[in-house]
């Protein structure tokens, strides 16, 4: 049986980036409907948090629920060389008091539906086990999308709006066959979460930790999670991680684990909570934002190589830009893919920033701590950057020496 059931907005996805742009849509006296395909919480990685969003969560009126609840709290992030030697950490209050400063490794299967929730306390339909298996086109105007709900019926819903948040399955890139990989970034991860992991004191308990093993061809991830758990992944060239094809994926990990000393020595009394999961080719964009009655935002438009954790803070800024330029189109009775992509350049801005960042860091030529010492007017911009206040501060002046230690890519178009 198919249902006709027209709607202002539907959002295909119940992460964050979803999650925010049907808050702040419903917010406005909208009719909202987001289709979440897992009816359970489940592990996701993509778990810590940039203090740029902050003003994302203040918008949202989630920072109350986030103060109350376990998830630790994150002040900096360290950077270890391949040598075990670890930098002083980026603090991301050095220049900035504001509470903002602070901000949170959050437990996926937890903070998602905590945003779901904030949704529904906007009136927003959120409809959980429902999986969207097309988005119905007439002629380039989206104008609904087909839903395979829990109990098994096949149901047509309407929209004026379709907005893709289906994170790295990418919905309608892969539709439309507008994803693009960044062919200089193809690499891989494999992850897991750690009971026991030995943990930093104070101030650094929380802090993100990014640890290139001794050969350099690879680097860990260490975050503090709730329960006295880390998240521990290992991201390297995918040829290079998957060189051997008679090794699984959980012999590769461990075989990578065992370059890595100072992550091997804060596992030595830990254990492995999950079996390990692995990512591959995971840095990619699409080469359109939107089209007529529709919009990516989050991971379905785009991802960046998770060295600095921004899947979560681009997600999270994608889907209130995306928010704000929808409810311009309504006021308009404007459905154009430029107006429901207004925000294209700006969000790109931001992006692309952070984008140059990571391709300074996969370099062989390229270290923070010579580069900071001949320009130590640049250490501003690298917090800022780190911080994720890409959109709120001019960061762009660091680029030009640093284009000089090393290769950075083009603009984004």
């Amino acid at each position: 049986m198919r249902v006709e059931c027209d709607q202002d907005v539907i959002v295909i996805g119940g992460g964050p980036a979803g999650s925010t742009v049907a808050t702040l849509v419903a917010r406005e006296g909208r009719s909202v409907t987001l289709f979440e395909r897992d009816a359970n919480p489940k592990f996701r990685i993509g778990e810590s948090l940039m203090p740029g969003t902050y003003w994302t969560f203040k918008r949202l009126g989630v920072l109350d629920r986030l103060k109350a609840s376990a998830f630790p709290r994150k002040y900096s992030v360290q950077f270890f060389g391949s040598s075990g030697r670890g930098s002083a950490p980026f603090y991301f209050n050095q220049n900035d008091p504001h509470e903002s400063s602070v901000t949170w490794q959050v437990l996926r299967s937890e903070f998602d539906p905590m945003l779901r929730e904030n949704a529904r306390d906007h009136g927003v339909k959120v409809v959980t086990g429902a999986s969207v298996r097309n988005v119905i086109f007439d002629g380039s105007r989206a104008k609904g999308v087909r839903v395979q709900l829990s109990g098994g019926g096949l149901n047509d819903y309407s929209a004026r709006v379709v907005v893709d948040a289906t994170g790295q399955s990418a919905l309608l890139s892969r539709k439309l066959k507008i994803a693009k990989s960044d062919q200089d970034l193809r690499k891989a991860s494999i992850f897991t979460h750690f009971g026991n992991g030995r943990r930093d004191e104070g101030i650094d308990e929380g802090a993100t930790l990014i640890l290139h093993t001794e050969n350099k061809d690879s680097w860990f991830w260490y975050i503090p999670m709730p329960e006295n758990r880390v998240s521990v992944g290992v991201v390297g060239d995918l040829d290079y991680l998957f060189a051997d094809r008679s090794l699984d994926a959980q012999a590769i990990f461990d075989s990578e684990l065992e370059k890595c000393r100072p992550v091997l020595e804060r596992l030595s009394d830990a254990g492995q909570v999950y079996p390990v999961s692995v990512t591959k080719d995971f840095t990619y964009r699409s080469t359109r934002l939107s089209g007529e009655g529709w919009v990516l935002v989050g991971d379905a438009y785009g991802f960046l190589d998770p060295v600095y954790s921004t899947g979560l803070f681009l997600a999270l800024k994608s889907g209130e830009m995306a928010a704000d330029a929808i409810n311009e189109a309504f006021e308009a009775d404007d459905f154009s893919g430029e107006r429901l992509g207004s925000f294209k350049q700006e969000y790109l801005a931001g992006m692309e920033s952070m984008n140059k960042l990571v391709h300074a860091f996969y370099s062989r030529d390229f270290s923070f701590g010579k580069f900071l010492k001949a320009h130590p007017e640049c250490q501003q911009g690298i917090v800022d950057i780190l911080s994720g206040n890409v959109y709120r501060k001019d960061v762009t002046s660091i680029f030009k020496p640093m284009a000089e230690m090393c290769k950075l890519p083009a603009e984004i178009e």
